[in-house]
């Protein structure tokens, strides 16, 4: 399956455009990529602040298919709207998000994303 994820308040707080605080994503998405699911980034960050994003996808040894597209798409649609199976994103209706008295807004609450993934056999 192609997963989009997006990065702020997803993979790290939220702290755009710098780079935010580590909130549990990579054992998760180690996992997905394991059970042979492809990462598509899905962020607003463009330029130095996408490279930054797709450094810290690189530094958790964790491979990204595409960023902000779906390169098989083009094939059929001419669509902006990256075509994918899933979608985990912290402003997403139903994703878990919890809080952080060091943090200003929610971010993803991988633990229970995690329960949630395992429930639907994705991993």
């Amino acid at each position: 399956m192609l997963i989009a994820v997006d990065f702020d308040g997803t993979c790290v707080t939220h702290e755009y455009p710098y780079m935010g605080v580590d909130v549990g994503a990579a054992p998760v998405l180690k996992k997905l990529v394991k059970a042979g699911h492809k990462l598509i980034l899905y962020t607003m960050r463009s330029g130095r602040l996408e490279k930054e994003a797709l450094e810290w996808f690189k530094k958790n040894d964790i491979p990204v298919y595409a960023v902000n597209e779906n390169p098989e798409q083009k094939k059929w649609t001419q669509s902006l709207k990256v075509n994918a199976d899933l979608y985990i994103d912290d402003n997403a209706l139903g994703c878990p998000i919890k809080t952080s008295e060091t943090c200003t807004r929610p971010f993803i609450d991988w633990e229970e994303v995690e329960k949630m993934l395992i429930k639907d056999g994705f991993i």
